[in-house]
């Protein structure tokens, strides 16, 4: 853990953000489920303009429900830049852990508790796929390829261990994302994920992986496109060169 980190304390406040758009038809759900798992967690939405209704749908939740807050964004900027929004929302605020959790479903509100656990030994954890215990339901072959074609990829280019890099269920402890520089962070989509893993990586924190159950959505359209595929590879291949580049320099000045 990296030096003056605390351990978690179980009564800190939680911040769980979700980006939507056009996720109306899933969102209620997902927040009742959250709050039977976890009733004192705050929760953010930050909608990116859907047309068809999520935000003012959000609007309505969390003008009956103090727990619930909304922030809109006038269009649709990518899954980074709403989390990005995100946690700078929650970081002007008190809340000690901030959580990514996709709109759709697809992330178990009731494994939520064990990543937050796992904040006692770790400053980032990620909720995996890939590692002993995690599972993948109803997820298309073509997809489960791409996604574990991706996570080959990236732990070879950048050389870190974890095995599921591109998940989007974790939860950070404020003194991470108060250190990285979130306004440098220009990765709009999936690659987002692996982004912000590698800068914690590379400023000393932790990062521990725990299983979870993925679960591929019912409900609506998945924002996966070839345009943001093309993103992190390049995105990573990029920031592989520039690490076997700095190994290469520290070798030579010896």
């Amino acid at each position: 853990m990296a030096e003056g980190t605390q351990r978690r304390d179980e009564t800190d406040p939680v911040l769980v953000i979700i980006p939507t758009y056009n996720e109306r038809e899933n969102l209620t759900p997902l927040l009742r489920r959250l709050h039977a798992a976890l009733p004192q967690v705050h929760v953010l939405v930050v909608d990116d303009g859907s047309p068809d209704g999520t935000g003012e749908l959000a609007d309505e939740l969390a003008a009956a429900d103090e727990r619930i807050n909304v922030l809109h964004r006038t269009e649709k900027a990518g899954l980074g830049a709403a989390y990005i929004a995100g946690f700078r929302w929650g970081l002007a605020r008190d809340y000690r852990t901030l959580v990514e959790m996709d709109a759709d479903g697809s992330h178990a509100p009731e494994d939520l508790p064990r990543l937050l656990d796992a904040l006692g030994d770790a400053d980032l954890v990620i909720g995996s796929r890939y590692v002993p215990g995690g599972a993948l339901v109803n997820w298309p072959l073509r997809r489960e390829v791409l996604s574990r074609g991706a996570n080959l990829y990236s732990r070879i280019l950048l050389g870190v261990g974890v095995n599921d890099i591109t998940a989007g269920f974790r939860a950070y402890r404020r003194e991470v994302l108060g250190k990285l520089d979130l306004h440098d962070v220009a990765s709009a989509g999936y690659c987002f994920q692996i982004d912000l893993t590698w800068r914690t990586i590379q400023a000393g924190f932790d990062v521990v992986e725990v299983p979870i159950t993925f679960t591929e959505r019912e409900i609506g359209e998945s924002k996966m496109s070839g345009d943001i595929v093309r993103e992190a590879a390049l995105r990573v291949a990029v920031w592989g060169l520039r690490r076997r580049a700095g190994q290469l320099r520290r070798l030579l000045g010896r």
